[in-house]
């Protein structure tokens, strides 16, 4: 095995010091050459040893393959027996991205430095492989977290999905309610929403008046039958509670015959049916306005 390439400087593994390879980075190679006050090209055999480096560029925790010491990825060689070297210790703190990994060396198996091969420690490789084992096995607490983690996307894909579907309803009901506006007033769109015949129907005078011109134009049956099919109209009884001047009349003529004179006159649905005057037969049979 060589020893360091530093001058002046002999030590090496059969001593008990750790060597280290010079990086692949072209600029912290030049540093590390120019620090060695040597003008050379390293060759993947060159190596410094650990004295070269001051403390602050080891790594607090991590070790070696090997158990030794490890550099820090931005660790440069600063102290020699020459005078100080011209690029001082980096003590910015160094974060390191994922790159791509290097290939590692088949038989010295070495990291971004190039660790010295030693003999592993008594019982090191034995407590290695029991650390390899623990990590291997399954963790259930980690299982179950990551399946409930799964349900939960999933979960929340389907609602994200049952949201989209809302907004397409949305969209479409705001459209049909827009193509009623241009027929119907805004009571009449209410109406569509209580039950048949109901009774809580609000109508405001425009639908009064606008029910009474269809009335006249399509007679009582004509405006039953619309009632019937659904389309939002007020009964005729409300019709002739809701006309502002009313006068009342007799006649001896039915509903029906006053409804194809088109003359005005409206029958109250329960007129009272009581003798007025000499003629028993006339009645009190609708409102003229």
């Amino acid at each position: 095995m060589g020893g360091c390439s530093a001058p002046n400087c002999s030590n090496s593994t059969s001593i008990g010091k750790q060597l280290f390879r010079f990086p692949k980075d072209p600029v912290r190679k030049k540093k590390w050459v120019v620090n060695c006050r040597r003008d050379f090209e390293p060759t993947p055999h060159s190596r410094l040893c650990q004295d070269h480096f001051q403390q602050s560029q080891f790594e607090e925790i991590a070790r070696s393959p090997a158990g030794g010491k490890k550099l820090k990825p931005n660790a440069i060689p600063t102290l020699f027996t020459i005078a100080d070297a011209p690029y001082p210790a980096v003590t910015i703190p160094y974060i390191l991205l994922p790159t791509k990994p290097e290939p590692v060396e088949k038989e010295l198996n070495f990291g971004d430095h190039g660790y010295a091969r030693r003999t592993p420690l008594p019982g090191l490789e034995e407590e290695d492989a029991d650390r390899t084992a623990e990590d291997q096995q399954p963790c259930t607490q980690c299982h179950l977290l990551k399946k409930q983690l799964e349900q939960e996307m999933q979960h929340t894909a389907r609602l994200q999905m049952e949201a989209e579907e809302m907004k397409k309803r949305l969209f479409r009901l705001d459209r049909i309610e827009k193509g009623l506006q241009n027929f119907l007033y805004e009571d009449q769109i209410r109406a569509l929403t209580l039950t048949k015949r109901s009774r809580r129907a609000v109508w405001s005078p425009e639908t009064i008046l606008k029910a009474r011109k269809i009335r006249c134009e399509v007679g009582t049956k004509g405006y039953e039958y619309l009632r019937d099919l659904g389309y939002p109209l007020p009964s005729y009884r409300t019709l002739c509670n809701r006309l502002e001047t009313k006068i009342m009349v007799t006649t001896d003529m039915s509903c029906e015959e006053l409804a194809e004179l088109s003359l005005g006159l409206m029958a109250t649905c329960n007129s009272p049916t009581d003798g007025v005057g000499d003629n028993d037969e006339e009645e009190l049979i609708g409102v003229l306005s």
